[in-house]
């Protein structure tokens, strides 16, 4: 397996992706983003991107904040996100700008993108695939925010998506999860949400152990939502 970082850029910020790809395999293949969580990009993400290479993908892990600009604390990380969920023509421009640094890869195969995010990543799969970008087939949110952008008027949404959510994530309740199914409904995506029965928030997390902010790791939500994802995106990308 090759592994890169790659600069791109967003107007004046230089952000840094992480590209991993089967060395092995020829021509162009489907890519993957992989959106982070409110910490910005870290091992959590491109491990995932290493996974997605060895399902014989281009997997990215791209980058919403900009080179170096990570978070160590929920305070840190909660300043580093909240811009972004204040201001979601930001947020859609940033990911867009990953959509475009990956398409440009030689190895990628542009009509053939899906993407993947975390807790705020997952946020910004949904906003990549309400942007309606060509080329982008498939979304897959884990553990998500579910908050409407507020852009005005939703074109319809020709990417597929597969929400995994935790029935019990404090940060999306269950009305909320209800929401966007009728959000999407009425744009006429494609959708599908699997709800983990006693699954709180950052459930595919290893780390996440803190049940008095319902964030916990969940063993069998995160390989179930794997497995789901894998075959998500076989159909999607096909």
């Amino acid at each position: 397996m090759h592994t890169q970082y790659c600069d791109y850029t967003d107007g004046d910020l230089t952000c840094e992706a992480y590209v991993a790809m089967d060395q092995t395999k020829s021509g162009k293949r489907p890519a993957v983003l992989v959106s982070h969580a409110w910490g910005g990009q870290g091992d959590f993400e491109r491990q995932k991107a290493e996974k997605l290479a060895a399902l014989g993908y281009v997997g990215v892990a791209i980058d919403l904040y900009g080179k170096g600009k990570r978070g160590t604390t929920m305070e840190e990380n909660g300043k580093l996100m909240q811009p972004f969920i204040d201001d979601r023509a930001l947020l859609k421009r940033r990911i867009l700008a990953a959509l475009t640094a990956v398409k440009a890869l030689p190895e990628v195969d542009g009509n053939r993108i899906g993407a993947i995010g975390f807790c705020f990543g997952g946020l910004c799969v949904l906003d990549l695939a309400r942007s309606t970008a060509p080329g982008v087939r498939g979304v897959v949110s884990f553990h998500g925010l579910f908050n409407p952008p507020g852009l005005g008027a939703q074109a319809p949404i020709s990417s597929k998506i597969l929400i995994c959510h935790g029935y019990d994530d404090p940060m999306a309740k269950p009305d909320q999860m209800v929401g966007i199914a009728n959000e999407l409904t009425e744009a006429k995506a494609d959708w599908q949400i699997h709800a983990y029965g006693g699954t709180v928030h950052a459930f595919t997390n290893p780390e996440a152990a803190m049940p008095d902010h319902g964030i916990v790791y969940n063993a069998s939500a995160d390989r179930r939502s794997w497995q789901a994802m894998q075959d998500f995106l076989a159909e999607a990308l096909a």
